[in-house]
């Protein structure tokens, strides 16, 4: 399975964590396109001075670690595709070109069902996509949560619960799935 995802999903750190260790994982496969990364690193710049600096570093890593990950969209693609948002026709684009099976997004909104299935797609955002998941790949996910969990506790340098955790990343349902 193809699963495309958008610059909103790989920033925040925990839930790109969870989304690529899943990946990793065998059971799907990462797609993104050279615009999502720069749309991602760019978005860090908010972080404060180096973070982006650290998030290119952190696509340099990805780009080598899935080199079949990166799409480029289809011209043709791009003058024919219509979205509320006409920034957000490039993703749709790569999910194309890449014959993603799913666009993992939080934007709802801009990626409506009906468009999408009209190019055989699905939309769904992470925390469905990860429950989804769960169901039938259940230690896959359970032990990336738990890696992820424990980095990040490792990191803060403090005991972090794991709901609540989940819940910053936008994981309600995998939170209470988990519990």
């Amino acid at each position: 399975m193809k699963i495309l995802l958008d610059a909103c999903v790989l920033f925040p750190t925990v839930l790109r964590e969870i989304l690529l260790g899943v990946a990793a994982r065998g059971v799907y496969e990462p797609l993104w396109s050279p615009r999502i990364l720069e749309e991602w690193a760019r978005a860090t710049r908010k972080l404060g001075e180096g973070a982006e600096v650290i998030a290119r570093g952190e696509i340099a890593l990805l780009s080598a670690r899935w080199p079949k990950a990166a799409v480029t969209p289809r011209e043709g693609d791009l003058r024919r595709l219509w979205l509320p948002d006409p920034d957000d026709v490039h993703v749709l684009a790569a999910a194309i070109a890449g014959s993603a099976d799913r666009l993992v997004t939080f934007n709802a909104r801009d990626f409506p069902r009906h468009t999408l299935a009209e190019e055989g797609l699905l939309r769904q955002d992470p925390d469905q996509f990860l429950t989804a998941l769960h169901a039938d790949h259940p230690d896959a996910v359970r032990d990336t949560v738990k890696a992820v969990h424990t980095t990040a506790q490792v990191l803060a340098g403090e005991d972090l619960p794991l709901r609540p955790l989940l819940k910053r990343a936008r994981l309600p349902r995998l939170a209470r799935t988990l519990a």
